[in-house]
């Protein structure tokens, strides 16, 4: 049980770490970091080669690897500015996926308007030109397939730069972890979130449990689709959309299916735990040392090495 414990708190720890990370102020200037003294090193961090890529890989479309193991080549950015989308933190270069993600967020942004009262959404994070592991945050977003919605409507004008850096996302889950705030938790955000995964390209959304509690509790007609959304650490600012492997590409790794039924069962209860709500302090964890080269696919070298 004290092992249980202290894997729970690191969870949470990294999670509250993550859900920090995503609301991080940008900068306004370049952020460009100096290049690597030691990049052939055998055991140089993938993320310090990755993270330096300021372009995509000039080759055909392709994911290599696990969501949270592999690359991105022939990715495409998505444009900061759409009829129906606007992308934050424009500082971390990260509005980058595989063509499908691109096509299925500009699809899926025109359609929120028509299912809510959103003018369009908010995109947070999606994927370093060529993929691959990130400096910060994420440890998923490698092969071009997820993407972070704010939980915050698009609003009826243009961003400056400095809004888009500095604003914050809105923050739905209630004090207690318990529920969703009522003064801030809206049947719009259902619909957006509904929309998203009635997508046949949508393998998993991620949303924070209490955001789950309550689209259990309020969706109606077909709930077939609840299966999809999965309660997890963080995600209290924003759903994590993850597409599933193009068809044809087989080097990409596809997640194992969703378990079957809506996931409003007893199996919730779990994540309001005191267990998970409150673990027992124990011993500082060694964090996990950080993927290198030889730990993602070989093609990634490829990908990173690509002119």
């Amino acid at each position: 049980m004290r092992s249980l414990s202290l894997i729970l708190a690191a969870l949470l720890g990294m999670a509250a770490a993550r859900g920090a990370e995503a609301q991080e102020k940008g900068t306004l200037g370049a952020n460009i970091l100096p290049p690597l003294a030691n990049a052939s090193s055998p055991s140089t961090p993938a993320k310090e080669l990755f993270g330096r890529e300021r372009g995509p890989a000039p080759l055909s479309a392709r994911t290599i690897g696990f969501y949270s193991r592999g690359c991105l080549a022939g990715g495409r950015n998505l444009a900061v500015n759409g009829p129906a989308w606007q992308v934050m933190r424009l500082s971390r270069n990260r509005n980058w996926g595989h063509p499908k993600l691109i096509a299925f967020l500009e699809e899926f942004a025109r359609k929120v308007p028509r299912v809510s009262n959103w003018p369009g959404i908010l995109v947070g994070d999606m994927s370093q030109p060529r993929g691959g592991p990130m400096l910060t945050g994420h440890a998923s977003h490698q092969i071009g397939l997820d993407a972070d919605i704010w939980l915050t409507p698009m609003p009826g004008r243009e961003l400056s730069r400095a809004e888009r850096e500095e604003m914050s996302a809105t923050m739905v889950v209630r004090a207690d972890r318990l529920d969703v705030d009522p003064a801030r938790w809206t049947p719009d955000h259902l619909a957006v979130i509904k929309a998203a995964a009635q997508d046949n390209q949508v393998q998993r959304i991620f949303v924070n449990a209490a955001i789950k509690k309550a689209i259990c509790r309020e969706a109606v007609g077909d709930r077939s689709w609840l299966t999809k959304v999965r309660p997890y650490y963080g995600h209290d600012y924003h759903f994590h959309i993850r597409l599933a492997c193009p068809p044809g590409e087989e080097s990409c790794r596809d997640q194992d299916p969703v378990p079957p039924g809506d996931g409003c069962d007893a199996s919730l209860n779990y994540w309001f735990s005191d267990a998970v709500l409150h673990p027992k302090p124990g011993p500082p964890t060694r964090p996990k040392p950080p993927l290198t080269m030889a730990q993602l696919p070989a093609e990634c070298r490829m990908v990173l090495n690509a002119k």
